[in-house]
């Protein structure tokens, strides 16, 4: 059984609100996935890129994921439109929410939790 770590991703200042993503590689359900992780009103924010319309990619540029608003994480494809801080599904097409990945922030430094079906990549 896979035990839960907790894996260094970022450096605080490299999430700014509503900005660019900090783009990251997991394996979620035994595949290998892109993951992005996001600051918005304050706090750190990450979740698989995978549209819940169609499991595609959703930025419309490397790492924006915002709409012009900044308020909203948007599909690139189809228009789906999540809330950053939950994930959950806005508008437009959609079958659900973002997966959600776990973050802490301590010291400047922030980091993901792996879970039973999230592991990071090995090489």
């Amino acid at each position: 059984m896979n035990q839960i770590r907790v894996i260094p991703l970022c450096n605080s200042a490299d999430l700014l609100d509503s900005g660019l993503a900090v783009p990251f590689d997991v394996v979620y359900q035994g595949m290998t996935c892109r993951a992005f992780a996001v600051r918005f009103n304050g706090k750190p924010h990450a979740y698989l890129n995978r549209c819940s319309h169609v499991a595609m990619e959703m930025d419309y540029q490397p790492n924006r994921f915002f709409d012009i608003t900044g308020q909203w994480l948007i599909c690139a494809t189809h228009g789906a439109m999540y809330a950053p801080d939950s994930g959950e599904c806005r508008g437009g097409p959609c079958r659900g929410g973002l997966v959600k990945i776990s973050l802490t922030e301590m010291d400047g430094v922030v980091h993901w939790h792996t879970e039973h079906n999230l592991q990071p990549v090995e090489f």
